[in-house]
This record gives structure tokens, C-alpha cells and sequence, in this order.
């Protein structure tokens, strides 16, 4: 998973692989660990090939963010956001010289929790299914967190195809 987030490919099939098989808790801890592994990778890879680097669209749009507002809640909040592709927070973090330090707290803290609320739906909706009862308060929570999330996201992408480029 490290490696495939490195190099920019997407982590899904290390989440497909986890998060059915282990109760929320261990799949986020190991999710969190490849991810951020891979937020390393794909930081170190871009701030060493900077120079031959011309971003455009959203790296650009990300980078010009993260050059503005770089702070830990602002990457935090990037990394929640479903369907936000992370190798373009990793290779923009790299390119603008984010901290290192900062980068892989946010990392840390933002994967955590969307891993969490991926892996607590999925094992949850795999539960009910077995018992045969998907009505349950505990099944439903995290599906709710997750709608929410997914909303979030498409607004903020919505804004960010809206707003003008620099």
C-alpha cells in the first residue's frame, strides 16, 4: 500500500483487502500506516524532483493552497475529504517544501479518522448482513459520518473546479 501511495496510484485495493477482514480499530491502525508511509514516499519523491516539475490543474490548485494555508487543520481537512486523490496532497506537499513534520502529523490525523469511518462502515454493514438485522444504530453511524463526508467533498471539489486559477 506504502508503495503503490508513493508512486501516486490510488490505496483502495489495500482497503478492500483490510477493512472486511479485521474489526475497525486494527484495519484503521494498519490503513493509517500504509497511507502515511506513503504520504512520505510521495512527499520525499516530489520534494527531490521539484525542479523538474510543472504542476498544473489541481496539484497546482493544492499547491497553491498549501503555500497559502499549509497548516495542519487545513491538511487535516484535505486528507478527510472521500475522493480526494492524496498522491496530489503528497506530491503538492512536496513540491511547496511543506514541513515534514507537520505533513505527517496531518497525514496521521486526517487518515486516521476517514480510515476509521471507512473501516467502522464497512465492517458494520458486513456485520449486519451476517446477523441479518442492517438496521442497527451502530451500522447507520458511520454510514451517516460517511454521506456527510461525501458531501463535504463534493462541495469542496465543486468549489475548487469554480474557483479561478492563479
Amino acid at each position: 500500500m506504502a508503495v503503490t501511495l508513493a508512486a501516486g496510484l490510488p490505496g483502495s485495493i489495500g482497503f478492500w483487502l483490510i477493512a472486511p477482514f479485521y474489526p475497525p480499530i486494527v484495519a484503521t491502525i494498519m490503513l493509517t500506516l500504509g497511507s502515511v508511509a506513503g504520504a512520505f514516499g510521495g512527499h520525499q519523491l516530489a520534494a527531490r524532483t521539484r525542479t523538474a516539475w510543472q504542476p498544473k490543474g489541481l496539484t497546482l490548485k493544492v499547491m497553491q493552497t498549501l503555500q497559502d494555508r499549509g497548516d495542519l487543520l487545513t491538511q487535516c481537512a484535505l486528507r478527510v475529504l472521500p475522493g480526494f486523490p492524496h498522491a496530489v496532497i503528497n506530491f503538492a506537499a512536496g513540491l511547496s517544501r511543506v514541513p515534514l513534520p507537520i505533513f505527517l502529523l496531518a497525514a496521521t490525523l486526517g487518515l486516521s479518522i476517514k480510515w476509521g469511518v471507512y473501516s467502522s462502515a464497512i465492517y458494520g454493514a458486513l456485520e449486519a448482513l451476517e446477523e441479518e438485522n442492517a438496521l442497527q444504530f451502530e451500522v447507520l453511524l458511520p454510514l451517516v459520518a460517511l454521506t456527510v463526508l461525501l458531501l463535504a467533498g463534493a462541495w469542496v471539489r465543486r468549489r475548487s473546479k469554480a474557483a479561478p486559477a492563479r
